[in-house]
């Protein structure tokens, strides 16, 4: 296919864009000249100071079509563009042909499928590229900080002397160590993780080495265990691949017990799906080993089912005895579809122009349910962390397929126990870990969002990523001074995660991305977001490092409806960006006032010392 094809009217003049923004501009239209590329919708007045269009046409959730009639003839009309970034644009053509053109090509262009077609793998940066977002979080060596409890933001844990980690033998099925390192705690002489030579190095495990407790497996390599997991996984260093296959075999998708994160007081948790209703199968021995394993020295530990009690299987009282049940639904998430559906709910209330009352909207943002799935997201993660920080217990989450509510919960738990994941590469490492490498299937998901009718909406839609950000929101207003970076962030995520010129986002799982070459076709976002003039706009001016654990009020009079996002093309925020900025101005004059006062103080001793000095002289003399 080329995109010429799909291209009508490459170029039209005269078209008004009407403004989803009056208040931030005086002339809330426009009248310039539309282009239309293979991957934008451009639109330019060529004056300065006026406004401009720069669209990709992935931005486009909906395209809606008012023809203009004159003695029942199409004489022109409106296209009205509902974006994935909760824009509403509205375009005015004059003539009926280019009218018709337009919309039909904006349709074709914004409902390409094939990955392959997309902006990522045309997108070339015009800037060095500083660090390989592809390469930065390697899964092997963020298990190893993981493991280790070493992060990137520097935070350690106080309790871990040694952890082993092994790398694959060459034997498949063993489970011997056949290549491990000890690694040291980083507070211990001086030393600084090198988690890239501690995979890599080594001789194997000798005498004194500890015995390992987790190793890298390679038996998903070419993804025929799990369509959805990665490459490269870190189990049990006990449980042989043999058993990782019937494990998989157990769960729905192969989706086996995974870790996911270590606490600082050993306690691990790990994810997986629901077991697989088959019947005469009722147990896996194989599956309980892994579990049992994960249990060491603990009495108990818990098994979190977020789909809902009586909605999913679970695993039998009789066969994980030391394993409690707890039911922590965080809505009808078994279908993501019902998630979007409470989203476009959500982005109607806030659209809503016809001047109701504050107590009909309210009602209206009530009925939509979006805030009790942020409500239960946090409920379920405050109990998940709870067992592992006070109970010290292992913890595994799952629900239904694994690939939503409990990638939820996993993610929340760590920003909750883990300082780390609040800093800005933090987050990026989570996201990359407990998302991407663990298969959450953007492309499916983001295929469509809140405009598109839910008639018309495919049951694998959702907005469970979104939600996740909703999350992370709420916890930042409860901690403004715990996170490294700002809610801007979260924004740019939310966007880069629907539409986006980096591939960091692309297909399904890290199997669609091999296919496609993603990681050498493609620039990553990570890239991007970390070069040193686009970091600085991300930061959060009152970031203190705090690496205590941060408790969230789950009260419902606590949460707050993120209007930054929900009502930023409703609501003039540039009231916001201004006090954000004075913000920024106060910190930096803090900061300097600070020097100065340190400074003057020094000048001050150094004084008080000469002058004794001088009188200590005089005395003697």
């Amino acid at each position: 296919m080329e995109f010429a094809d799909l291209i009508k009217t490459p170029k039209l003049d005269g078209v008004f864009l009407h403004d989803p923004q009056p208040l931030q501009h005086a002339n809330p239209a426009t009248v310039g000249t539309l282009c239309i590329t293979g991957h934008h919708l451009l639109l330019s007045a060529r004056q300065e100071n006026s406004q401009e269009l720069w669209l990709l046409h992935k931005d486009i959730d909906c395209v809606e079509k008012k023809p203009s009639m004159s003695q029942n003839v199409v004489v022109g009309g409106i296209i009205t563009l509902k974006c994935k970034d909760l824009r509403i644009i509205s375009l005015e053509i004059k003539y009926a042909k280019e009218f018709l053109n337009v919309s039909s090509s904006l349709e074709a262009l914004s409902a390409i499928q094939n990955a392959e077609l997309l902006y990522p793998f045309f997108y070339r940066p015009m800037y060095s590229i500083l660090e390989d977002g592809y390469t930065m979080f390697r899964p092997e060596l963020e298990f190893a900080k993981l493991i280790s409890g070493v992060g990137m933001g520097g935070v350690s844990s106080p309790n871990v002397a040694n952890i082993t980690i092994c790398m694959p033998s060459t034997s498949s099925t063993s489970s011997v160590c056949a290549g491990a390192v000890s690694i040291p705690h980083p507070l211990q002489n001086g030393f600084e993780l090198d988690a890239a030579s501690a995979l890599v190095g080594g001789s194997g495990c000798g005498a004194a080495a500890p015995a390992c407790e987790w190793r890298v497996t390679n038996i998903n390599k070419d993804f025929s265990v799990c369509a959805t997991y990665g490459a490269t996984l870190i189990v049990p260093k006990a449980i042989t691949d043999e058993q990782i296959v019937l494990s998989a075999s157990f769960r729905d998708g192969g989706r086996f017990p995974v870790l996911s994160y270590r606490h600082d007081n050993g306690a691990t948790l790990m994810r997986s799906s629901q077991p697989l209703s088959i019947q005469g199968i009722k147990r896996c021995r194989a599956d309980e080993a892994i579990l049992n394993l994960v249990l060491g020295r603990s009495k108990k530990g818990f098994i979190v089912d977020t789909w809902g009690k009586g909605k999913s299987n679970t695993e039998t009282d009789l066969h994980y005895s030391q394993w409690k049940k707890v039911n922590r639904s965080i809505g009808n998430v078994s279908s993501p579809a019902s998630i979007l559906d409470s989203f476009a709910k959500l982005i109607e209330a806030c659209n809503d122009d016809t001047g109701c009352s504050t107590d009909k909207w309210l009602s209206r943002l009530e009925g939509s349910g979006w805030l009790s799935l942020v409500l239960n997201s946090l409920n379920a993660s405050c109990v998940v962390a709870q067992c592992l920080d006070q109970e010290g217990s292992p913890v595994l989450v799952h629900g239904a397929k694994g690939l939503d509510s409990t990638l939820i919960v996993t993610s929340l738990v760590q920003i909750i126990l883990n300082p780390d994941c609040r800093t800005v590469r933090g987050l990026q490492a989570l996201i990359e870990r407990e998302w991407i490498q663990a298969g959450h299937p953007f492309a499916s998901r983001h295929r469509y969002s809140c405009y598109t009718p839910h008639q018309t909406r495919n049951k694998t839609s959702g907005a469970t990523f979104v939600l996740f950000l909703d999350c992370i929101y709420q916890l930042f207003t409860q901690f403004p001074c715990s996170f490294e970076f700002s809610t801007q962030l979260l924004i740019l995520l939310f966007e880069h995660s629907y539409f986006s010129q980096y591939g960091t986002f692309l297909c399904d799982s890290e199997r669609e991305r091999h296919e496609l070459n993603v990681h050498t076709r493609t620039t990553s976002l990570w890239s991007y977001l970390n070069r040193p003039d686009v970091l600085q706009t991300l930061l959060n001016p009152l970031y203190e490092p705090n690496a205590n654990v941060i408790w969230p009020s789950v009260a419902p009079i606590s949460l707050e409806l993120w209007s930054e996002l929900y009502l930023r093309w409703v609501i003039d925020q540039r009231s916001v960006a201004t006090v954000m900025s004075q913000i920024q101005e106060l910190v930096t004059r803090e900061k300097e006032l600070r020097t100065q006062a340190l400074k003057l103080r020094k000048q001050a001793l150094e004084l008080g010392q000469e002058v004794s000095a001088l009188m200590y002289n005089a005395d003697t003399a």
